[in-house]
């Protein structure tokens, strides 16, 4: 129960809006690679997106049944799901099932978990590799086997090569609980061989590090904006999570050698630093790549509910003691006797002098019981950590209804495509700028249907590339030389004076609209673009005539 209830609730609110329209433009890259051929996408990793090859194939498989928007986002479902039973889990074997029900649902309601939960991309099913990493550690460490934690672990890295991060975290935990020499031994024999299966990756990769240029080096509003993401994005939810997570981390001891203190913290904290201090040098860091470390907050949130419990649970009386009698094997029933609770009495020794009379037991083996609440008082326990959850889900539910809509994504690629199928005509001449803009019209193709792409020269799938291979400068100019008009569907930045495009070709779309062209008509939908641009009167062939240069 207290593992399938987190399981249903994040399959409830993952599937909550799900068919929302539009894809935006990471969505686009996984829906439009997906549906190529196996030959196209071994292709295309070769150049570019290798940190997602496994996804895609994984993905290839999925859209095969029917390529569509709800089937795109339904594996991550299932993974933020597998997830939150997961935390779940973890929370049941390092302290009680109720803690693993708070643990869970607390990771279920979390707007950054619903965000990714619903999206066409690798980052949930990699929270749910590393969370069944991470149990198997537990187990591992307690007794289990290594080769299950080696074998999930080592896929979770290859479906996104940022998890292997998780190791340094893992370490700490094994440092924390103070395991013996064996249990590093073997921790460290599956972390040797997860290294050897990722490192082919990690090479090629390195090769495509262009991919992440725009990304930029974190600094304090990214720690906090992190925090937000992790705990609650208002004070009403994160001054008291984080309350309750410092009362977790006081707290020690636990039956399995670890703490849930000593595993969530480091999974909380590790990975994300590691990553945040390599991107000041080479920037690297997005809070989604570190999407899995989320797990740690709801775990240490839960673990303070149940000392807060703790604090206020009523004294358990008169220790009671299980006297066996006889051999261990005997039929005969264990027996409830009270231990005694007065101190011996002082009794003078051969020299006078008062010492304590040693207490003597005539049975042979007196074993403590606890005394445990009753099942009763047990569910009320549960039902008020459940309630909890609910008032932190009631804070947080605006955040979550406006997240199913695809207004807050950065963009709307069905948006653009529908404006383009109501404005272009059949055979009209279309311009991409930048290149990548073509996206678009990879993702949603019937707006753009009987356009020219002018400068388009090898399709992306035939190409092996995302977006297509375009053709020079000079067959750019060529090709709008004898045109009255053409229409641009840019991005917002790309039309700035100040932007200068890396790209040989897209330089060349710059210039000749701005010597060549003017703009007549304008269409802009959250960052794109739609222009009509028209040729300037006495400008022919790809120039200027001599009147204008004068």
């Amino acid at each position: 129960m207290a593992v399938l209830v987190p399981v249903a609730v994040m399959f409830v609110l993952g599937l909550w809006g799900l068919d929302r329209d539009g894809m935006w433009r990471d969505e686009a890259a996984t829906f439009q690679v997906a549906r190529r051929s196996l030959p196209q996408i071994w292709r295309l990793l070769h150049r570019v997106d290798a940190v997602h090859g496994l996804y895609y194939l994984l993905m290839h498989g999925v859209l095969a049944v029917h390529p569509g928007e709800v089937l795109l986002r339904l594996p991550s479902v299932c993974g933020a799901a597998a997830a939150a039973g997961l935390v779940a889990a973890l929370g049941t074997r390092l302290c009680r099932p109720r803690v693993g029900l708070w643990a869970g649902l607390l990771y279920a309601v979390t707007p950054m978990v619903g965000h990714y939960a619903q999206e066409g991309r690798s980052y949930a099913l990699v929270a749910a590799g590393v969370a069944g990493a991470t149990l198997l550690l537990v187990r591992a460490a307690g007794g289990g086997r290594w080769w299950a934690y080696g074998v999930v672990l080592a896929v979770t890295c290859v479906l996104h090569e940022f998890a292997v991060l998780v190791l340094p975290a893992h370490a700490c935990t094994l440092a924390l609980a103070r395991v013996p020499g064996r249990v590093w031994r073997g921790w460290a024999c599956a972390a040797g061989a997860v290294a050897v299966v990722l490192l082919p990756l990690v090479l090629v990769s390195r090769g495509q590090a262009e991919q992440v240029a725009w990304l930029t080096p974190p600094d304090g509003r990214s720690v906090e904006r992190l925090l937000r993401q992790f705990a609650g994005p208002s004070w009403a939810v994160l001054g008291p999570y984080l309350v309750l997570m410092a009362l977790a981390v006081r707290k020690s001891g636990a039956p399995h050698g670890v703490s849930p203190a000593g595993v969530a913290l480091p999974l909380l904290l590790v990975p994300p630093a590691v990553l945040m201090v390599v991107s000041r040098v080479s920037p690297l860091y997005d809070e989604r790549y570190v999407l899995y470390s989320l797990a740690g907050a709801p775990l240490l949130a839960a673990a303070g509910v149940e000392r807060v419990a703790g604090m206020f649970r009523r004294p358990a009386g008169r220790a009671t003691a299980i006297v066996r009698s006889g051999s261990p094997h005997t039929d005969r029933p264990a027996v409830r006797v009270p231990l005694p609770s007065t101190p011996p009495r002082p009794v003078p020794d051969a020299a006078g002098v008062a010492v304590r009379e040693r207490r003597r037991i005539s049975v042979p083996r007196i074993r403590p019981v606890p005394r445990r609440p009753s099942p009763g008082r047990r569910h009320v326990g549960a039902l008020v950590g459940v309630l909890l959850v609910c008032g932190v889900l009631v804070v947080q539910f605006p955040l979550l209804r406006a997240d199913r809509r695809a207004a807050n994504r950065p963009d709307d690629l069905a948006a653009v495509s529908a404006a383009v199928g109501r404005t272009v005509r059949p055979g009209d001449p279309v311009l991409f700028l930048p290149s990548l803009e073509r996206r678009s019209a990879l993702a949603y193709p019937a707006g753009f249907r009987g356009v020219r792409d002018l400068a388009l020269d090898v399709s992306a799938a035939e190409g092996g590339t995302l977006y297509g291979q375009e053709v020079g400068p000079r067959e750019l100019r060529r090709r709008l030389g004898g045109l009255e008009y053409v229409w641009v569907v840019a991005e917002e930045y790309a039309l700035r004076p100040s932007w200068t495009p890396w790209n040989a070709t897209d330089r060349a779309k710059l210039a000749a609209l701005d010597e060549e062209f003017v703009t007549r008509a304008e269409y802009v939908h959250r960052g794109v673009t739609l222009r009509l641009y028209v040729r300037r009167e006495g400008v022919r062939g790809g120039g200027r005539t001599a009147a204008d240069r004068t």
